[in-house]
């Protein structure tokens, strides 16, 4: 009877633990339906609350970890999850889901090896899951973009690391390190506005990331903002005092600032050679930082102007332009560089740009002077032709004249082969043609402004006269009219005008034919050339012309009145002249 006692005693101690058991685990699993109806609304943090009191309730089943890892995963909170999938195939190990979201975890973070394995496991236990089949083989796909990007880093291949490592972080999209990669390579190539903000977002969730910022110090770097990037360095250094990228960064960085601002106070002290020395060392400090070196090359390259070494300053510069292509005074000072060597032509390319670029009056009149310049180039250089420089006096044109004359006279070369006496008169001709310009104060300022000189009757190619050079048919001009002086029929009388009217086309073929300047022309050419102001006579020496008789009346003030009258008889004298040595 004792013993029956006592057993009912045990009976009544140990049944209501029972009891209690039980609830809990009702508890529990009304709390897991709450938290399943709350991950179906994608109330996630809903769900994990429920999910969290359903542990609370009941510790030791897997599946309620497994859920809570699920939430987790959907908050993007992975390293949490990732512990979550750990404990319920630690509780169960036959638990396939556990398994799956313990592999999606490890792979989100960028751990491929573990995710593999985790997948593996997945399909010992059920080897035609699909999800599982699928993930293994994503696991395997991170795996190969990280060695690719790990040899393409070393060969410098930048662009093909950042298209791995985009690919990669489309399954491991929580993985830090992957993201870093990936900045770094994009700061290498110039895109530092997308660098920074990848960095940005690692610092706004870890502001202790050492990596993420050396990454944002790299930036600094590589857009010549040295001392700000100095701190970055600096900065990582103390999270992680063993960080060798960000330990070199920060040396290379105070070396080139260092030299940069030597090199600086050299040139400003009109010290060039030392400047050079010290912008040549600058540069080999670091090849990879393009907007530094850039400018260092434009400042060496502003040395070697200075220095008068023109072609080295120009190689500079398109180093310069080479790396950064949007740097305006690189292009300003190579243009000049140009100017100075005579290149016009890439000096007017240089200028388009800069002017394309930045459309200032400063950059257009720069565009306008070489554009000039140009213009000029193309035609006869005369003072090469006589050789003197553009600032020579008249004497030293006169003395300069005299000397090439006789130099490329023909008498002189009457013994030479045929070629050569060609040659040394074509010559010899140009040094006259030269003279004839260069000592007219007048033409010379036209032909130095770079003005046509055919526009005012000036024409090169041919003989002077007082209303203009020996071009081609014999022609008139007058305002708004014009007529084939081949065809002038005789006036009846001679017009009278003043310099204050217009004539029209009859009264002036009535003026030609009474000066009788075409007799025996039969050309039939039609020479008017409408628009200009006053009469003018042109007329070509040989060429063109069948016959013209030479005649001794000449225009009197009585037949053509005022000013235009005394400007034709000075054409028809000088003209008279020419075609009398013609018909000779």
């Amino acid at each position: 009877m004792a013993a029956a006692a006592e057993c009912d005693v045990v009976m009544a101690e140990t049944e209501p633990e029972l009891l209690d058991d039980e609830e809990a685990k009702r508890e529990a699993e009304s709390f897991k339906e709450q938290g399943n109806a709350y991950y179906a609304k994608k109330d996630y943090n809903e769900a994990y609350n429920y999910y969290t009191k359903a542990i609370d309730m009941c510790p030791k089943n897997a599946s309620y970890y497994g859920n809570r890892a699920a939430t987790l995963m959907m908050l993007g909170r992975f390293r949490e999850a990732l512990g979550d999938a750990q404990q319920s195939v630690r509780l169960d190990d036959s638990f396939v889901r556990g398994h799956l979201r313990e592999g999606k975890c490890h792979l989100s973070l960028g751990n491929a090896m573990a995710a593999r394995r985790s997948f593996q496991r997945a399909l010992e236990l059920d080897h035609k899951n699909a999800q599982a089949q699928q993930e293994f083989k994503n696991a395997n796909a991170v795996i190969e973009y990280e060695k690719i990007a790990e040899t393409d880093f070393e060969k410098r291949d930048f662009r093909k690391v950042v298209f791995c490592m985009d690919r990669a972080l489309e399954y491991a999209p929580a993985c830090h390190r992957f993201k870093i990669i990936k900045a770094e390579c994009l700061a290498m190539l110039g895109r530092h506005p997308e660098a920074q903000s990848v960095a940005s977002d690692i610092l706004r969730m870890d502001s202790t990331n050492a990596d993420a910022l050396y990454v944002r110090g790299l930036c600094l770097y590589y857009e010549d903002c040295i001392e700000k990037a100095v701190q970055f360095f600096v900065q990582a250094l103390r999270m992680a005092p063993d960080h060798e990228k960000a330990c070199v960064a920060c040396r290379n960085a105070k070396a080139l600032k260092a030299k940069k601002e030597d090199g600086n106070k050299a040139f400003k002290e009109g010290n060039y050679k030392l400047a050079y020395e010290l912008y040549t060392e600058a540069l080999g400090i670091d090849p990879n930082n393009i907007k530094t070196n850039a400018k260092l090359y434009c400042n060496r390259g502003t040395v070697n102007s200075k220095l008068r070494k023109l072609d080295d300053a120009i190689e500079d510069c398109t180093n310069a332009v080479k790396l950064d292509d949007t740097y305006i005074k690189a292009y300003l000072r190579r243009a000049q560089c140009y100017m100075d060597t005579e290149q016009y032509e890439e000096a007017v390319r240089d200028y388009e740009k800069v002017y394309q670029t930045e459309k200032t009056k400063e950059h257009k009149q720069l565009l306008k002077n070489a554009q000039l310049e140009l213009k000029k180039s193309k035609r006869k250089d005369y003072y090469k032709i006589l050789g003197v420089d553009k600032n020579a006096s008249e004497d030293e044109i006169k003395k300069a004249y005299r000397k090439r004359a006789l130099m490329h006279h023909p008498d002189r070369h009457s013994g030479a082969s045929a070629e050569v006496q060609k040659e040394e008169e074509k010559k010899f001709k140009e040094v006259g043609e030269a003279f004839t310009i260069l000592s007219d104060p007048k033409k010379k300022t036209r032909y130095d402004s770079g003005q046509d000189l055919d526009e005012e009757g000036m024409n090169m190619g041919g003989l002077d006269f007082p209303g203009g050079p020996v071009v081609g048919t014999l022609r008139f001009r007058c305002r708004g009219h014009g007529f084939d002086a081949a065809r002038c029929s005789p006036p009846k009388k001679t017009p009278r005008f003043t310099n204050n009217k217009h004539c029209s086309a009859q009264q002036l073929r009535r003026i030609v034919s009474s000066q009788k300047l075409l007799k025996g022309y039969k050309s039939g050419s039609h020479g008017p050339d409408l628009g200009s102001g006053d009469i003018f006579v042109m007329a070509l020496r040989r060429a063109g012309l069948e016959r013209v008789r030479r005649r001794e009346d000449t225009i009197t003030r009585r037949e053509s009145e005022g000013t235009i009258g005394r400007q034709c008889e000075n054409q028809q004298e000088w003209l008279w002249n020419v075609l009398g040595e013609a018909e000779d």
